[in-house]
């Protein structure tokens, strides 16, 4: 039972979703978890693989890079994960090869190269009748049609850093109707529920998604460290400051998450009438903050949908 599941161009973001996916099946972790539980709930539907594998779980990883060195950084890393991760196959230049032995293919290589990627000779061929699972910022599912078979089913999904400690949020593009879309469907969620949340969203919003839960993590924590300097400079220990600013952070997001309260609400329940929230949230005001952060995300959006287009020379 089971499937084998490729990573092409396993980097940051390919190495973030094997440890995660790993790191959910390891009975070693399942322990240490038993005692330090998720905090959030999965989105509806999508649950954490438990029990032995099935049809739709990987029970055999093949990892691709072009470089020897990242084969060395990459076996450091996994072998780290304990059992599972030491099985790992790490390839080099084989990428072809490493598809013909697949039946899942998750492409997490930079978007530029996806073209020379796919169009490598073989790799058509071996792709047929098989799951290409894109993760790559601005290649739309058309550009990755028109470089493979019609056989190849194709879906695109964006998950984001924090799927490797299974707290990622994750965007799939939706499943094209086949004889295959129940099983490939259920495979996705095994793959992205496991590694945190996983939404199915139409293809037309994955430029914003990207912007939002991919780069997100990063404008989060500009904020995060702004203020924890803030802390710093009304006279708060480094450590302490970034441990209290992380945690209200943390704590604000559950209370989203979990208890369905809309940020306005929140923040009017701590906003007192001439309290310093109020000047606080006033001073922030003044800097734009809001508009700055919202333009953010436009601006990331309209980059993403420039990285799958071939450069101009």
């Amino acid at each position: 039972m089971g499937y084998t599941l490729c990573v092409l161009g396993c980097g940051t973001m390919g190495i973030a979703i094997l440890s995660g996916v790993i790191d959910s099946l390891d009975s070693a972790s399942k322990l240490h978890n038993a005692f330090n539980p998720k905090w959030e709930s999965h989105t509806p539907g999508t649950l954490t693989p438990v029990g032995p594998p099935d049809a739709a779980m990987a029970t055999r990883y093949i990892a691709c890079v072009s470089r020897e060195e990242s084969s060395r950084k990459l076996r450091v890393i996994f072998d780290a994960l304990g059992q599972l991760g030491q099985a790992v196959e790490i390839l080099v230049a084989q990428n072809v090869g490493a598809v013909k032995q697949s039946d899942v293919v998750l492409l997490c290589c930079k978007p530029q190269l996806a073209h020379a990627i796919l169009s490598e000779p073989g790799m058509s061929e071996a792709l047929e009748g098989k799951l290409l699972i894109s993760i790559l910022a601005g290649v739309t599912i058309t550009q990755l049609t028109g470089w493979v078979t019609s056989s190849t089913r194709v879906v695109r999904a964006m998950p984001n850093t924090p799927c490797k400690i299974r707290e990622g949020m994750t965007v799939v593009s939706n499943v094209a109707p086949s004889s295959h879309a129940e099983s490939d469907r259920l495979i996705i969620l095994k793959i992205f529920s496991s590694i945190g949340r996983c939404r199915f969203l139409e293809e037309k919003h994955f430029d914003a998604c990207t912007a939002l839960s991919g780069s997100g993590p990063a404008f989060a924590c500009i904020f995060l460290e702004a203020m924890a300097d803030g802390g710093v400079m009304m006279g708060l220990p480094r450590a302490e400051a970034l441990e209290l600013a992380a945690q209200t952070l943390q704590g604000a997001a559950r209370m989203v998450l979990q208890g369905g309260a809309h940020p306005a609400q929140i923040k009017d329940a701590v906003t007192t009438p001439g309290g310093c929230t109020i000047a606080g949230l006033l001073a922030l005001e003044d800097g734009r903050v809001r508009s700055t952060i919202a333009r953010g995300i436009q601006i990331a959006t309209e980059r993403a949908s420039e990285l799958g287009q071939t450069p101009k020379k």
